[in-house]
């Protein structure tokens, strides 16, 4: 049973994202001034702000790992506002345009990167940069497949945010986010997260 409290917060942040995802298409041109209204209306009162994401790979083992189904909140506009380092993201792969990475959020826009390798120079990341990375240590940065290997991404490649992992019917659990994340997703996955239909979804 989920709190009145509880209810309170989930609608303020639908609110939240509704009028962001509505400026977001707004401002790129995809709706008009009197559209506007109705897409903020249309996403409060009918949309979700999590998805299901179906992982593969070993990159972010042991968090997540093997063929996962995972729940993603919603991200409309990432910044150093929305997402946060420690979290694991959804982005836009880098590479190959049509396909999404799970990786975690390793640093942002300011941050001093200073590799292992002492003939490489340490560098800032540029604003709206971010640095990802695998938590699977045991692979080398080819395998990883993060910014090892293609280096700095832009924030606004950050589509959502990993918040409920299932491996199978009995192995599910929270992902382990930055802290602030953590309590602002609370009351989004006590209201939207449905296991049985994860459980169904990775049988399909």
């Amino acid at each position: 049973m989920v709190s009145l409290s509880t209810w309170v917060r989930y609608i303020a942040h639908k609110l939240e994202y509704s009028a962001s995802i509505g400026w977001k298409n707004y401002t790129g041109g995809q709706i008009t001034d009197t559209q506007l209204g109705d897409a903020v209306w249309k996403n409060l009162f009918q949309g979700k702000l999590t998805y299901m994401h179906w992982n593969k790979g070993e990159q972010m083992a042991p968090t997540i790992a093997g063929k996962a189904v995972t729940l993603v909140r919603k991200i409309p506009i990432a910044d150093p506002k929305t997402v946060f380092v420690g979290d694991v993201v959804v982005l836009k792969d880098p590479e190959k345009a049509d396909n999404f990475l799970v990786r975690r959020l390793t640093a942002v826009e300011g941050y001093e990167m200073v590799s292992t390798d002492e003939k490489d120079e340490p560098f800032v990341l540029e604003k709206e940069q971010c640095w990802v990375a695998a938590d699977n240590e045991n692979l080398k940065a080819k395998e990883a497949n993060d910014s090892r290997k293609f280096g700095p991404v832009q924030m606004t490649d950050i589509v959502g945010r990993v918040i409920y992992c299932l491996r199978n019917a009995v192995d599910h659990g929270r992902v382990e986010n930055s802290d602030f994340s953590m309590q602002k997703d609370s009351p989004v996955l006590e209201v939207e997260l449905d296991v049985d239909e994860m459980v169904k979804s990775q049988k399909d």
